[in-house]
């Protein structure tokens, strides 16, 4: 097959196509982040409610996670190249449109709905890239291949809301919506000459019938074949309801309400933030790249574990009310090595799901275990905006709990990792 003469038969990571893929990932992530970044701050900038914030943001995650399936479905497919070319030239459509429609509509509908498609294109675009590496480089290197994924997104992450912040700070949202523009369009462009093998599968019924048939084959083969994903699933869902949502709509919250600090300031404060949540990102993934042969699946139960645990400092700078800007820098700290842990974790499990996965699959069943594990995220935002509107002036109680919860399931989840890495072992033999 053509897919052995150009992945296997080299046995090189970084060949031309994975090359292209990766500069490509780099220029759309980065206009994809600082416009992520820029429209929930402004959003938060003119209404000052972090119900409706949460609300707004929890709204934009519902298209990733139902698009996510489908976007697997076509990935596997349809040629992944196009599917990237197509979504990142509509992005740039999309912001563009936004950018001509901002001030003569009510800024709260205009942001929900924009948000939600480009969070949907997001939903349908990864699984594109995710299904492509396994087809571009070796077996024994897709671990280090998602690291250098990983890496791009976290470096991106980094930059992105760096500039974004600065330049939301001082020019307002315009040119952060023309910069993620040329972005998504330079990535288009650059992304026509990738060449990533494909053998197209022959279609019986309709569009409809089709991807029914094969969701009902990705479930079923979690389901009856390998259960340990529907298991991971399910604790990534639970973390992601009780740890990840409380930061996504937390840390804007904190930082530009909660601490004190005046509303330009606290704008800049909150991209630099951001930009630390990305660089605990860049060093997890460089770590994962670093250390993928040593990392054992039956540790990942361990690594839940103080991740969660990082939440203790963030819940305390707050319940001693200490000066905003010491405040600000230990949640920084906290952050960092949250993300550090978080996306050592996300890489492995990634790795391992392309590993468990049959080739002809990969596409659908990534895109349907990332469904599952995101499906609580929302309403965790919905809920966590809520309550940090409630206890506003006790944040911390709503920090202690989530860590002590999350704490718990880490700990009770020590029986699937055990499992897992059984499954992994018979996967290398």
């Amino acid at each position: 097959m053509e897919k052995d003469c150009v992945s296997m038969g080299n046995g090189k990571i970084f060949n031309r196509n994975f090359i292209m893929v990766v500069v490509g990932q780099i220029i759309s992530l980065f206009g994809n982040s600082i416009l992520r970044f820029a429209l929930p701050l402004y959003l938060l900038n003119q209404t000052g409610s972090s119900s409706l914030f949460g609300v707004v943001v929890a709204c934009s995650f519902v298209p990733m996670i139902v698009l996510g399936p489908v976007g697997g479905i076509f990935a596997d497919r349809v040629n992944k190249k196009n599917i990237m070319v197509i979504l990142d030239f509509a992005t740039a459509m999309l912001t563009f449109v936004f950018a001509m429609m901002l001030g003569n509509f009510d800024v709260v509908w205009l942001i929900l709905v924009t948000m939600m498609i480009l969070y949907g294109i997001q939903g349908a675009y990864q699984p594109a890239v995710q299904s492509s590496i396994p087809v571009l480089v070796p077996q024994e290197n897709i671990m280090q291949a998602n690291a250098i994924i990983n890496l791009v997104n976290s470096f991106s992450g980094l930059i992105g809301p760096v500039v974004g912040g600065a330049l939301f700070a001082f020019f307002g949202v315009y040119p952060i919506l023309y910069v993620s523009i040329a972005c998504f369009v330079a990535s288009a462009v650059m992304e026509i000459f990738i060449r990533i093998p494909f053998e197209k599968k022959e279609a019986c019924g309709n569009i409809f019938a089709i991807g029914f048939s094969d969701i009902r084959e990705s479930l079923g083969y979690m389901i009856h074949e390998k259960p340990i994903i529907l298991k991971l699933c399910f604790i990534v869902a639970v973390i992601n309801f009780f740890l990840t949502a409380l930061i996504i709509i937390g840390l804007p919250v904190l930082i530009t309400q909660i601490l004190g600090f005046e509303p330009e300031t606290a704008n800049r404060l909150y991209g630099y933030a951001e930009g630390v949540i990305a660089a605990g990102s860049l060093v997890g993934g460089m770590s994962a790249g670093i250390l993928s042969k040593k990392l054992k699946a039956k540790n990942g139960y361990r690594t839940l574990f103080f991740c969660s645990l990082t939440l203790l400092p963030i819940g305390l700078a707050v319940f001693f009310n200490i000066s905003d800007m010491s405040a600000y820098f230990l949640i920084m700290i906290s952050c960092f090595v949250m993300m550090i842990l978080a996306t050592l974790f996300s890489v492995q499990i990634i790795s391992y799901l392309q590993i468990i996965a049959p080739n002809d699959m990969i596409g659908k069943i990534i895109s349907c275990a990332s469904c599952i594990g995101m499906c609580a995220t929302p309403l965790g935002q919905v809920i966590y905006g809520w309550l940090l509107e409630i206890f506003s002036g006790n944040v911390y109680v709503v920090i202690f709990v989530a860590m002590a919860i999350t704490c718990l399931i880490s700990v009770g989840a020590r029986g699937i990792f055990l499992e897992l890495e059984e499954i992994m072992s018979g996967e290398n033999l």
